[in-house]
């Protein structure tokens, strides 16, 4: 952590958590009719000034702000995919250790990771303390995207390949990454879970998770299938209607246009079956900073602008305002972010300002109308 000083709100709040942690433990927010408190000693890494959230019937208990895979590459792009000969370079592995180093600080203990070069430097960096992250993770051209691997054989070389490269004996949440335009037929769904159980049985998986970019499809994969115990998919600061606090009134998912049930919201679906949700692209895949994107290469230099600074931290909350999400998790290039995005968990519970709210969503609207090519999916997952 660092050494900035506390304003006079985060010193109450922090003092008052520290006195109630220890006497009341950390309750799961996330509104299930079961929910029950549940003491900080069995929470993973537990910083008393981070909120954590049950994931769904995994039972595990999540840190709201967790930490995505991705991070800034040298050109500028949003991730790493590979390195050559698996050998990962030495400004790599420092930036992604110290990263890491400050999450567990943070109190962050959930990490995703989608591709090969996370998992060998995560892998690096989680080495001698694994145990204070739960990790979920896939190789995302390895996985069920490409139709010659939906099988159980190849989706095995999957999760091998990713225990390998993580230098770790087990996942705590396989979450395959479906095809994109939703087309995996129940069949390949099927080989999944079947892939699961036979891992699970070996000891090498203990929780089975999907990330997914269409709605539709996810509808009639949670409607169907019960052995999915939590789902990844986008979510940003326009999950909610403008200018009015989310309630589960005004909470309600725009049809993408793909033959689904626009009555039905997909978080009261996973509040009901009690499956945990991680939500990914909160800043539009960089979209959001306009000033810096597709700009900043690695090695990322400074602290940020204060405009991304507060856009990053208030729009992580305007998220973790919905009672169905368990965890957002950003990608975080450097140390100064990932406290940044701590910061967004524990200072939520003081709420946000009139002013604040409005320039929250004046930005992301402008950013919204403007969204790249690559990024007009999103828009599939709007809310109002």
């Amino acid at each position: 952590m660092n050494n900035d000083k506390l304003s006079r709100r985060d010193f109450m709040r922090n003092t008052s958590l520290m006195a109630a942690g220890t006497v009341a433990g950390a309750l799961a927010v996330k509104g299930h009719a079961d929910t029950k408190p549940i003491h900080t000693s069995r929470i993973l890494n537990f910083n008393s000034k981070m909120i954590y959230r049950r994931m769904g019937k995994t039972n595990l208990m999540t840190s709201e702000v967790s930490l995505g895979g991705h991070w800034k590459n040298r050109n500028a792009g949003r991730y790493w995919d590979h390195f050559a000969n698996e050998e990962v370079p030495k400004d790599v592995a420092k930036n992604r250790t110290e990263v890491v180093s400050a999450a567990i600080d943070c109190g962050i203990n959930y990490l995703d990771i989608t591709t090969a070069a996370e998992c060998l430097c995560y892998g690096a960096a989680l080495k001698g303390r694994r145990d204070k992250m739960y990790v979920g993770a896939d190789i995302h051209n390895l996985g069920p995207r490409n139709p010659k691997f939906c099988n159980v054989k190849s989706q095995t070389h999957n999760v091998d390949t990713c225990l390998r490269m993580l230098q770790t004996d087990y996942l705590d949440i396989w979450r395959p990454q479906a095809k994109m335009d939703g087309s995996n037929t129940d069949a390949e769904v099927e080989s999944l879970i079947e892939t699961f159980q036979k891992l699970h049985k070996a000891g090498k998986v203990r929780h089975l998770g999907m990330s997914s970019h269409s709605r539709p499809w996810f509808e009639h994969v949670v409607g169907k299938y019960n052995e999915f115990e939590m789902l990844i998919f986008p979510c940003s600061a326009k999950t909610r209607e403008k200018g009015k606090l989310p309630t589960k009134a005004n909470i309600e998912e725009v049809n993408p246009g793909y033959g689904s049930d626009q009555t039905q919201s997909i978080f009261q679906k996973v509040i009901e079956k009690d499956i945990g949700v991680v939500t990914i692209k909160p800043y539009f895949g960089g979209s959001l900073f306009k000033d810096s994107d597709g700009k900043v290469k690695f090695p990322v230099m400074g602290v940020g602008s204060k405009t991304e600074n507060d856009l990053a931290r208030l729009t992580l909350q305007c998220i973790l305002a919905n009672e169905a999400i368990t965890a957002a998790v950003p990608g975080l290039s450097t140390v100064y972010e990932v406290e940044n995005a701590a910061r967004a968990s524990y200072t939520r519970p003081l709420g946000q300002t009139a002013a604040e709210k409005e320039w929250l969503m004046r930005i992301t609207n402008e950013r919204w109308a403007e969204l790249p090519q690559e990024y007009a999916w999103l828009r599939d997952w709007e809310v109002v």
